[in-house]
Formats: structure tokens, C-alpha cells, sequence
């Protein structure tokens, strides 16, 4: 099967594209430093020359909410018409477990927005809401670290491993379209500021943790907010399994 990547060489995107090669299928990598820009369609009709399905992996980059809706939905709606010019069977999008009832962070809005445009969009669907990956506590740090100390919300998580969603991604793109898909996470919920704090020693790392609540990760998210519904599709890696993977 020719199956295209959008956002192919992000950390989801490549693991995408692994999974599904090891599968046998023929996978075309979009992605604008590989000369396809979502943004302007340039390159698009090219890449998705025979391809039968899409799975799209694309982020924003770090933006206010007007910034990422736009550039989200520019992407997406170029994107979803040159599928349909190409005849492309199947559009599979990975969004964020909890993004619709969440206001107030800007990457939510943005996927917010990609959600209702491929619901929308000509090409048949499914959209995959999964929860924060396993390195989400590390990025987080990496955010908002200043002279060796980061802030940090204290947000109660299930997180995936990416390499589980990116399999699950792989077998879904292969199958028929689904529509709304459940909501896919890891087997064990986690406290985002003990995962930084052992994500940090994993990697030999010093840094102080200060718990509090910002404007990107507030007290909206405080609770069950990011915790799958029930009937959640559960991949296999635990956060202690990923952690002994980075040592």
C-alpha cells in the first residue's frame, strides 16, 4: 500500500514511517524540508501521486491561538484538497485526548480546528485522540528551563509511549476509515512533575522543579481533564519501560 507521512521527519512522524515500512508498505515522506510545504501546497500534487492514504502527524509551530489555527488550517485544508485531487481513500489525523473542553492553549485550538476541517473535508476519516507522550514532562522542561530551573504544571496524565501510537497509527492508516476513533493512551496514569523529575535523572540531568500552573498548561487541565474515556484503546509501554529505554 503507498501511504503518505505528513510530518514525516517529527519524532511521531519517523516512527510512523518506520512502523509502516517494516509492515512492506511503500511510504511517501511529506514534509517541507523534504521540498512538500503544507502551507503553500507546493509539492503536494507530486508526493501524493497514487498514494491510497495520508496520516497526518503535523504540529504547529509554538504560537499564539490565532497564529496556530491558521497555520494548522491552512495545512490541513491544502492538504485534504490534494487528496481528493489525487483520489486518496483514507485521512487519519492524531489529535489530544480532552482538547474540547479545554480553552485557553493554543495548540489545542489549532487541533481543535484540524479536527473540524477533515470532519468536514471531502476524504474519508478517522481521527485518533491520544494522550501526552512519554517524553511530553522533558519537552515541558525544555519550555520553560532558565539557569538550571523550570517551571512545571502539575497535571495528572496517562502517557503513550511514541512508538506505541505511531504502530497504532500504522494499523489504522492500512484499514478502512472510521470516523471518530477512542481515545488511545498508556496502561498507567503518571504525575507530569515525577515524570520530569525522573526523566531528568535518566538523563544524568540537574535541574529544580518548580510546580505551579501557567498559561499554556492551567488549572483547566487540572483533574481528569487529560485522562481518556472510557472504553480507551491502551498500548502496552509503561512509562517505567520507557525510561529504562533513555538510560
Amino acid at each position: 500500500m503507498r501511504i503518505a507521512v505528513a510530518g514525516a521527519t517529527g519524532n511521531i512522524g519517523r516512527l510512523t514511517v518506520e512502523a509502516l515500512e517494516r509492515s512492506g508498505h511503500q511510504v511517501v515522506p511529506i514534509s517541507r524540508s523534504l521540498g512538500v510545504d503544507l502551507s503553500t501546497g507546493a509539492g503536494l500534487d507530486a508526493a501524493l501521486a497514487g498514494v491510497q492514504a495520508v496520516v497526518d502527524v503535523t504540529n504547529a509551530p509554538v504560537g499564539d491561538r490565532a497564529a496556530t489555527e491558521d497555520y494548522l488550517g491552512t495545512a490541513t485544508a491544502n492538504l485534504l484538497a490534494a487528496e481528493q485531487r489525487a483520489g486518496v481513500g483514507h485521512h487519519v489525523l492524531l489529535s489530544i485526548v480532552g482538547i474540547h473542553d479545554i480553552e485557553g492553549n493554543p495548540h489545542y485550538a489549532g487541533k481543535r480546528r484540524q479536527e473540524g476541517l477533515v470532519e468536514a473535508g471531502p476524504v474519508p476519516w478517522t481521527i485518533v485522540p491520544a494522550t501526552q507522550f512519554h517524553d511530553f514532562a522533558e519537552m515541558v522542561v525544555g519550555w520553560t528551563e532558565h539557569d538550571g530551573v523550570a517551571e512545571i504544571a502539575p497535571l495528572l496524565v496517562q502517557p503513550i509511549a511514541p512508538a506505541d501510537i505511531a504502530a497504532i497509527l500504522a494499523e489504522i492508516v492500512t484499514g478502512d476509515p472510521q470516523g471518530p476513533y477512542v481515545d488511545v493512551a498508556g496502561p498507567d496514569t503518571q504525575d507530569l512533575v515525577d515524570m520530569a523529575r525522573r526523566t531528568l535523572a535518566a538523563r544524568g540531568r540537574t535541574v529544580r522543579l518548580v510546580p505551579t500552573w501557567s498559561s499554556m498548561l492551567g488549572l483547566q487541565m487540572a483533574g481528569n481533564a487529560l485522562l481518556p474515556g472510557d472504553g480507551a484503546r491502551l498500548a502496552p509501554t509503561t512509562f517505567e519501560d520507557w525510561l529504562a529505554q533513555i538510560r
